[in-house]
């Protein structure tokens, strides 16, 4: 006799209450140990007792005799406690995430720096570089993706998963990304009037319940600013690091510093990739080889050699930037200088992620 001779017998003993499935299938032998003509099986019951654990120990005795007539059968029992239900929505683990293998946010210290308009085109620019990108619009008070993505209307689709025992969320696919948005689950015009503690358990939901699949990159655009939404993402959620968007301007650097310093802090210690300058000057379509340095000259430049990160790009003012976001075609996917601005930043992440993993 052996163990699984005698596994493979006990699958003939069904469980009356649980539709005739048999006890192997059920998961209730936990274990079976045979020396010489002794057979000992251990069989787990859930935390309530099985008003037919008698009758199950009794039938493994008999089959187990009925093809080994000599052995010596042992039957013990033992409860097993069922593992605690998930609550929706809440304490999600990290099963949707398991394949993506960069979470980076796109942050900024203050709003009216363009953090929106170049986390879409740094999306777009990356899919269009190969990488399997996803973008989370996690700008709870101002969700823009649906705008700036032409993707207004849509409504995600959701299914139950049995295995997850809850919903799971397919996010909407354009231009070779993934996007999700707490926008597709409101009207333009309602205003979201949440508090903090809302807002993140929504948020967490979003990101946590969508089916994204095997990625690259998922980039969460963030709010702006340093609040309690800010710290419930990076510590409930496994991001990898962020990239700061800031104008020129010394009154969004100032607010860079505090970005910088929030992520920076001992009880946060997430990676900063590096600055993005956006706005960094104007460049008039006429004129395409004047800069006209509007908020200031190579000021992201000189805050992140001051902080030690790199200077992952730096995108002009130019009209046809503002016009691709409000008609849902983002400049990355021109080939002209502004689409080129957005192709070397996501370049310029992709080299700085692939070398922090190595």
């Amino acid at each position: 006799m052996t163990s699984e001779e005698i596994i493979r017998i006990l699958q003939e003993v069904e469980h009356p209450g649980n539709g005739d499935r048999d006890i192997v299938d059920l998961g209730m032998v936990e274990s079976v140990q045979t020396d010489g003509n002794k057979v000992t099986v251990n069989l787990a019951f859930p935390k309530h007792r099985d008003p037919l654990s008698e009758y199950l120990v009794g039938s493994c005795k008999a089959t187990i005799i009925r093809h080994f007539p000599q052995a010596e059968v042992e039957v013990k029992t033992s409860v097993k406690e069922a593992a605690p239900k998930k609550k929706p929505g809440l304490d999600l683990g990290f099963e949707e995430l398991k394949n993506v293998r960069h979470l980076i946010g796109v942050a900024s210290g203050k709003g009216g720096v363009g953090k929106s308009t170049v986390a879409v085109n740094l999306a777009v620019a990356l899919a269009r570089e190969g990488y399997r990108v996803g973008l989370a619009d996690a700008d709870v008070y101002g969700p823009s993706v649906p705008k700036m993505t032409g993707t207004e209307g849509a409504v995600p689709d959701a299914f139950n998963d049995p295995e997850l025992g809850r919903d799971v969320i397919v996010p909407i696919e354009k231009y070779g990304v993934k996007w999700m948005s707490i926008g597709y689950f409101a009207k333009p015009e309602q205003a979201l009037i949440w508090r903090g503690p809302m807002a993140c358990n929504a948020l967490k939901q979003m990101i946590l319940q969508v089916r994204w699949g095997e990625l690259d990159f998922l980039l969460i655009d963030m709010p702006p600013g340093t609040g309690d939404i800010h710290i419930s993402l990076v510590h409930d959620i496994p991001f990898e690091g962020a990239v700061i968007v800031s104008t020129p301007q010394d009154v969004a650097l100032a607010d860079v510093e505090k970005g910088v310093n929030m992520f920076r802090n001992q009880s946060i210690n997430k990676k900063i990739f590096g600055l993005v300058e956006n706005m960094a000057w104007f460049t008039p379509e006429e004129l395409p080889q004047n800069r006209y340095y509007i908020f200031g000259k190579d000021g992201g430049a000189r805050m992140a050699e001051k902080y030690g990160i790199p200077l992952l790009g730096q995108i002009p003012i130019v009209q046809s930037i503002r016009e691709g976001g409000d008609s849902g075609e983002p400049v990355a996917l021109s080939s002209r200088p502004d689409g080129t601005a957005f192709a070397a930043l996501a370049a310029k992440l992709a080299e700085e992620a692939e070398e922090d993993s190595k």
